[in-house]
């Protein structure tokens, strides 16, 4: 097994696509399947397949494949989804309610425990049965009930003006949605931007090449 600096972000990024696959195989009653079938319908070689589970022991066996469930299992804990990380959520715009509302609702891995927006007109609103929040009480939420994880599904300025507060909190992991570069100014801390433009931009430039 590699250890986790060995472990590249291309094969990191590639275990979420896994579980995902092996939890529809598991639904349709799949017991087994082997790295060719697998190579054949994500679009990957058996070689990389094999590569990748190897860095975490294998799981497989020659002559057999993956057991379904077993590999689903294993990957789910590899990636952490046994945990249950809290989490808030600073914004309830649109974004902000998809997010909980479909998003955080059907992964596992972190409980949404508490909502803020700096609008007052939103305050007492209701997402998931978890009321709005002023964010002028994040200090007092925080300390009372110290989340792990910040989601940011507001605009940049907003953004760089609450992460010091958040990190003053002792909040060092963000799932960040905004535009705001938070490891530039904060390198120190675990970030996954999810840039929903870059994504599209990323397409128009498949569309057009």
């Amino acid at each position: 097994m590699s250890s986790k600096d060995d472990i590249s972000v291309a094969v990191i990024r590639r275990l979420p696509r896994y579980y995902r696959f092996l939890g529809e195989l598991k639904k349709a009653g799949v017991v087994r399947v082997s790295s060719r079938e697998l190579s054949e319908r994500l679009g990957l070689t058996a070689s990389q397949i094999r590569q990748d589970f190897n860095r975490y022991g294998g799981f497989g066996h020659q002559g057999y494949g993956y057991n379904v469930e077993k590999l689903h299992e294993e990957i789910g804990k590899i990636l952490g989804l046994h945990y249950c990380y809290t989490a808030i959520l600073i914004g309830s715009g649109n974004l902000g309610r998809a997010v909980a509302n479909h998003v955080l609702s059907e992964q596992g891995g972190f409980e949404l425990i508490g909502i803020f927006d700096k609008k007052e007109s939103l305050t007492g609103q209701m997402i998931r049965e978890i009321p709005i929040r002023h964010v002028d009480g994040l200090d007092e939420f925080c300390r009372e009930n110290r989340p792990k994880v910040a989601i940011m599904c507001l605009p940049e300025e907003a953004a760089k003006e609450l992460t010091p507060q958040l990190i003053d909190m002792g909040i060092t992991s963000f799932w960040n949605f905004s535009s705001y570069d938070i490891l530039l100014d904060y390198p120190d801390v675990l970030v996954e931007n999810v840039h929903i433009g870059d994504s599209l931009m990323t397409l128009c430039y498949k569309i057009t090449w």
